[in-house]
């Protein structure tokens, strides 16, 4: 694998939304942040509203989406973010979304999630876990290409943000059973391929979209309570505790969850240069595919980054979404 080129940021674990917004005007500035109804959906919304963005909440939940935007309008100063309802693993509502979109998008932040405490199924039989986090967020991208062009002309650039996660150390992407129909099921590895694919969605995305002006980065926020949490089995949560206490992660406030988010949307170190995959406001290092996750807790494995396998990704999902 080529080695990626040098890039840090003035920013740490430590910093917020705020602390790398400060400064930063994003007026005229047109984002989407999905799964902006709880934890670190809110944060971000807020921190692009407070900085001058246009700003519209994609969520499943419209009554819960109202009641945020009202409470950020009022804390912010700013404009009221719009919000449109958005169920990532219900096809016809991505593309009633994406049919409703006028002008450009500057900034898409791909931050909604799902964890599953056992197999659960799309309509299409999909499994739910990869198909909201990888594929629900793939057609809406896709989706906007046009948009997100369009925004790119007008402002240098515009940005997609991934939002990965540690996780994604336990599995790459098995192309031979994406949604466990012959393999036993394991919520764990079904969410560890789903937060793999979307590192890997990163780097296609900017092979492919670069020339547009499009660049796209992954994330991982780090530990962070959230509502993502609530459907954890008892397995679940005594993996996650156990993966504290051998020194994994340790727990940050939403504010300082949603500054990696925030630096991939706004830092100029990441204007032109994507594929990447942050941690802690950093480009992580990357480790190989068997290095373990207690010894590399801020590393990227290799098959999250990998180009031969973003293409293989991208060509699975485009073909899913066509039948």
């Amino acid at each position: 694998m080529a080695a990626r080129e040098p890039l840090s940021t003035p920013f740490t674990s430590s910093n917020t939304a705020d602390d790398v917004l400060r400064g930063v005007d994003l007026t005229g500035v047109r984002a989407i942040v999905t799964g902006a109804s709880s934890g670190l959906g809110i944060e971000t919304a807020r921190a692009l509203t407070a900085a001058g963005a246009e700003v519209t909440l994609a969520v499943r939940n419209t009554t819960a989406g109202d009641a945020v935007a009202e409470a950020i309008a009022s804390s912010t100063g700013g404009i009221r973010p719009r919000v449109v309802q958005l169920d990532l693993a219900d096809r016809a509502t991505v593309t009633r979304f994406v049919d409703g979109w006028d002008g450009p998008l500057h900034l898409l932040i791909n931050n909604a999630g799902v964890v599953t405490g056992g197999l659960e199924r799309t309509r299409e039989g999909w499994e739910l876990q990869f198909a909201t986090n990888h594929l629900g967020h793939f057609a809406l991208a896709t989706g906007l290409h046009g948009a997100l062009a369009q925004g790119a002309l007008d402002r240098d650039g515009a940005r997609i943000v991934s939002v990965s996660s540690t996780a994604h150390m336990r599995s790459g992407v098995d192309f031979d059973d994406l949604h466990f129909e012959r393999r036993s099921y394991d919520p764990q590895i079904a969410y560890a391929q789903s937060k793999t694919a979307n590192a890997l969605f990163a780097v296609e995305a900017t092979r492919r979209w670069a020339s547009d002006g499009i660049i796209a980065n992954a994330v991982n926020p780090g530990g962070v309570a959230t509502g993502l949490q609530r459907n954890f089995t008892t397995r679940q949560k005594e993996s996650l505790d156990a993966a504290e206490a051998a020194g994994v992660f340790r727990y940050k406030t939403v504010e300082q969850g949603a500054a990696t988010s925030i630096v991939a949307a706004v830092a100029p170190e990441f204007a032109h240069s994507g594929g990447h995959y942050l941690d802690d406001a950093q480009v992580a290092y990357t480790v190989p595919n068997d290095a373990d996750l207690a010894q590399h807790p801020h590393g990227v494995k290799e098959w999250a980054l990998d180009p031969a396998t973003a293409q293989r990704l991208w060509t699975a999902s485009t073909n899913l979404l066509r039948v």
